[in-house]
């Protein structure tokens, strides 16, 4: 198995994009015997949250893979000598993802069947559409867009088991916004029929060109946030502030309290 750190009290896999890849795909590789496998990605919001909701450490306790997808957690864990080999970040596995199965998944295992559940009404029939037109392996079988409060509703949760089960997929695409996606999946990870799922956030809108990523150069140099508070200021303007305050004094506490720096087996 991968290495393993601890990092603001969350377990996250040291690996990087191809590894993470693999691994997904070794997943819906496998027949459909086991449990629902998830992968959460957390960034700085995630690391603030986690401090004190115990309902998303329970669902990242029951997380196959927790992939490092903020660049300043990245940054933090290396400044802390737990360095973590690269960002991992969930809009940039799906197409990865995709990529490799194009490349290479044998055509007589079919291709990769994939559920898009999230975004708005009508953004996820335009990421499928735009999926088949760039990756002729991956297919989608399914999306639904659940209406505004269906995580309190037990009907409309059962209808998206129902919905997914119906389409018996490979992977979920969950983009239902954090922390949603994650209570959602680790609530209903044993009860939903497919192989694999990840907690996506906005990437199936950035797939229908909903919304857009920041360039590539922002990316590289950890400044995606910017980006994404000047377009959406108003739904992310508070969370920053938060995390801006919060989140130093976290990798302070972990300087301070020198936790272990070299890597789980």
């Amino acid at each position: 198995m991968p290495p393993v750190i601890t990092l603001f009290g969350m377990k996250i896999d040291a690996v990087d994009m191809k590894t993470a890849v693999q691994r997904v795909m070794q997943w819906c590789a496998e027949p459909r015997d086991e449990p629902c496998r998830y992968v959460v990605t957390p960034n700085v919001d995630h690391a603030v949250m986690f401090q004190t909701d115990d309902r998303l450490r329970r669902s990242y306790e029951g997380a196959a893979m927790v992939l490092a997808d903020g660049a300043p957690v990245v940054l933090a864990s290396r400044l802390l000598r737990k360095s973590l080999p690269e960002r991992v970040a969930g809009s940039d596995l799906v197409p990865a993802l995709f990529e490799a199965v194009s490349s290479e998944r044998e055509s007589a295992s079919g291709p990769l069947r994939v559920f898009l559940l999230g975004a708005g009404p009508g953004v996820a029939e335009r990421a499928a559409e735009v999926i088949h037109r760039r990756w002729s392996s991956v297919e989608v079988v399914g999306t639904l867009s659940p209406p505004m409060g269906f995580e309190h509703d037990e009907d409309e949760n059962q209808r998206i088991l129902d919905a997914v089960a119906a389409c018996q997929p490979d992977l979920v695409l969950i983009g239902l916004g954090a922390p949603k996606q994650e209570l959602w999946i680790g609530r209903y990870a044993d009860r939903l029929e497919a192989k694999a799922a990840l907690c996506i956030g906005a990437t199936i809108d950035f797939l229908a060109g909903e919304k857009s990523r920041a360039p590539r150069l922002m990316q590289k140099l950890g400044l995606e946030w910017v980006h994404r508070m000047a377009t959406e200021p108003t739904r992310l303007a508070k969370r920053y502030a938060r995390d801006a305050w919060i989140f130093p004094r976290l990798v302070w506490r972990e300087w301070r309290d020198g936790s272990a720096t070299s890597p789980e087996s």
